[in-house]
């Protein structure tokens, strides 16, 4: 019969294999199936357009309405028609109140033009309950 040694017992567990690292291996490759095995694939709806024409109509109906704010005389436009001071400017303004609370409103102004004229335009669009602007800078 084999029988281990009665010397010692240090010659006995060089018999034995080391399964340590091989415990370590199992159990990152379990916990790795463990993370990635339940995990859904989330996936994002998109409808595209099925022509070009539907996508450019898409983009065509946005009306949008521009002020500029002028350095010196014309100091004001909407949309490109010219008006020499605020006296005239605010009727103007009036007359076209319901497309300025339907559309787009952008405010571009020139680097030159003083904060007075700002705060008339800003005070004007929150008399009138105008929430929705886009207000163009120019970058420096």
């Amino acid at each position: 019969m084999i029988g281990r040694p009665e010397s010692g017992h240090s010659s006995w567990r060089t018999l034995t294999p080391d399964i340590t690292p091989l415990l370590d291996i199992i159990f990152i490759v379990l916990v790795f199936l463990l993370l990635t095995a339940n995990i859904p694939l989330q996936s994002l709806e998109v409808d595209l357009p099925k022509t070009d024409s539907e996508a450019l109509g898409a983009m065509v109906e946005t009306k949008t309405m521009t002020i500029n704010m002028l350095a010196g005389s014309p100091a004001w436009a909407l949309d490109g028609q010219e008006y020499a001071d605020w006296q005239q400017f605010k009727p103007i303004l009036v007359e076209h109140i319901d497309a300025l609370k339907e559309t787009d409103l952008v405010l571009a102004s020139d680097k030159d033009v003083t904060v007075d004229s700002m705060l008339k335009l800003l005070a004007f669009l929150q008399e009138h309950k105008i929430t929705a602007t886009q207000i163009l800078m120019d970058d420096e």
